[in-house]
């Protein structure tokens, strides 16, 4: 398999990797044929995952204009993938002029691309972390430099905390994440549950073991659990929802019933 400019020498290709499948969900072109297979495998079970993805990135792209209308204008994104047309810097700086944004990933394809992407952007930035290590993100000279944390900040969990096993105390991150957090910053989060999914549970449980033979569990949460992630927030209106819900620009009854699977919410620190 010849290997593509944009991909790092460290990556080891023959590999699925969960930033590359989404990619491929949402209809990029960064993505090798064996992240394709897998993906093909999962919607053999669930086909309406691109549906699902596609509802992801509108529902955050209304969020972080609504955090811009707030008056944040600091946007740290972890798990924050491969970029796509509409991502979070594209939104933020078009709705707030001069907003600074930080992807953390660690995936290094997603880094990669970043890079390239915000080449030229003094505004953006990118490095390599892991959300199950708040302090090494917080403590990083890339977000010390972008990201003031005495003023809000919109925090961004957008589809990365239904890969981390609750043995990895994911509900311990993303507290220590919010201790750190300014009065009045935003916690923006989706996350994959098998609730609002149009198929029977076992039915699905297809798709969740594609991700458990790539090594990359896809943990599903219900609702209760989900609003756990939220503790010490305040739950802006109307709360944590299925993603089409979420103040919608257009009549959600026009959505795909697919887009409706998993949650979204946000929520303020008081």
């Amino acid at each position: 398999m010849e290997r593509p400019a944009w991909a790092p020498r460290s990556i080891d290709i023959s590999v699925p990797s969960v930033s590359r499948i989404y990619d491929y969900y949402l209809g990029g072109s960064h993505n090798f044929e064996v992240d394709r297979e897998a993906a093909r495998k999962a919607m053999e079970f669930m086909p309406g995952l691109p549906k699902i993805m596609q509802a992801n990135r509108a529902f955050m792209r209304r969020a972080v204009r609504f955090a811009a209308a707030e008056g944040i204008t600091q946007f740290l994104d972890i798990g924050s993938g491969i970029p796509t047309f509409g991502n979070v810097h594209e939104v933020a700086q078009a709705a707030a002029p001069g907003a600074h944004v930080m992807y953390v990933d660690h995936d290094p394809v997603a880094v990669a691309h970043s890079q390239a992407v915000l080449a030229g952007n003094d505004d953006a930035d990118v490095f390599a972390a892991d959300l199950r290590k708040p302090r090494e993100i917080l403590s990083s000279p890339q977000v010390q430099r972008l990201i003031d944390l005495n003023r809000p900040v919109a925090l961004l969990l957008v589809a990365i905390l239904h890969f981390v096993e609750d043995a990895d105390d994911p509900y311990g991150a993303v507290a220590e994440l919010r201790e750190a957090l300014a009065p009045g910053s935003l916690l923006i989060l989706t996350h994959a549950s098998y609730e609002g999914i149009p198929l029977p549970p076992e039915r699905a449980d297809g798709a969740v073991d594609v991700y458990k033979d790539i090594r990359n569990p896809l943990i599903m949460r219900s609702q209760n659990e989900i609003e756990r992630f939220f503790e010490g927030y305040d739950m802006v209106e109307p709360g944590l929802v299925p993603m089409p819900l979420w103040r919608p620009e257009t009549a959600p009854e026009d959505e795909d019933p697919y887009a409706y699977s998993g949650f979204a919410g946000v929520g303020r620190t008081a």
